[in-house]
């Protein structure tokens, strides 16, 4: 089971990510998000760990190209594209980046199971946001579309329910950003959460 813990904002962060032996590594550059980081900061995050787990790079709105210069810049693995103003056009990203969309109904999935290329992120749907709100949705919804895509589950997953999302989707990999956390304090992960979490979505049979 691929493991991403997104949303780290430091060095101190990023280490317990991979001591934790996650998989990959999300900085985030959404400008509405409360895990926002700077360039320079996502530098010095990146240099840490670089080598140890892949390094994502999660962007809204954002053009190819500007992504591709951010990727290039920090010297990134991948780019998760999230899209608030228009639906994902996929046929237009390259092969390292991939969509991230909102669910919040079953036909939500399935208009994603025609892919141009295999990686998506599902996320909650929530007021129109494509991701980053700590809700999670309906997991039967995308099944069908697991078992089409290299499929990444994110929303509201936490030590307490991640078992049963992998059970139920069956996804490739599984994406937390706040289920790991401090109580309230956005970016700051729990070293505990942080391991409970790894240990409980390498753990589920396939």
């Amino acid at each position: 089971m691929w493991v991403k813990i997104c949303g780290v904002c430091s060095v101190e962060s990023a280490q317990v990510v991979a001591e934790a032996g996650a998989d990959a590594l999300g900085l985030n550059f959404v400008a509405r998000s409360k895990r926002k980081v700077t360039e320079d900061s996502a530098r010095a995050i990146a240099a840490a760990v670089r080598g140890r787990l892949e390094l994502i790079g999660v962007v809204e709105d954002c053009s190819v190209e500007r992504a591709g210069a951010l990727r290039e810049t920090l010297k990134l693995d991948r780019i998760q594209m999230h899209s608030a103003r228009a639906e994902l056009n996929e046929a237009e990203l390259p092969e390292w980046a991939y969509g991230a969309v909102g669910i919040s109904r079953p036909a939500d999935a399935a208009q994603f199971a025609a892919p141009s290329q295999k990686w998506l992120l599902v996320d909650a749907c929530v007021a129109g946001k494509s991701g980053g709100t700590g809700s999670t949705f309906n997991w039967n919804w995308v099944k069908q579309l697991a078992k089409e895509r290299t499929l990444v589950l994110a929303g509201g997953l936490s030590v307490s329910n991640v078992a049963q999302a992998i059970a139920t989707a069956l996804p490739y990999g599984v994406d937390v950003a706040s289920g790991v956390e401090f109580a309230g304090n956005p970016g700051n992960k729990d070293p505990e959460l942080v391991r409970e979490f790894v240990r409980l979505a390498q753990a589920v049979p396939r």
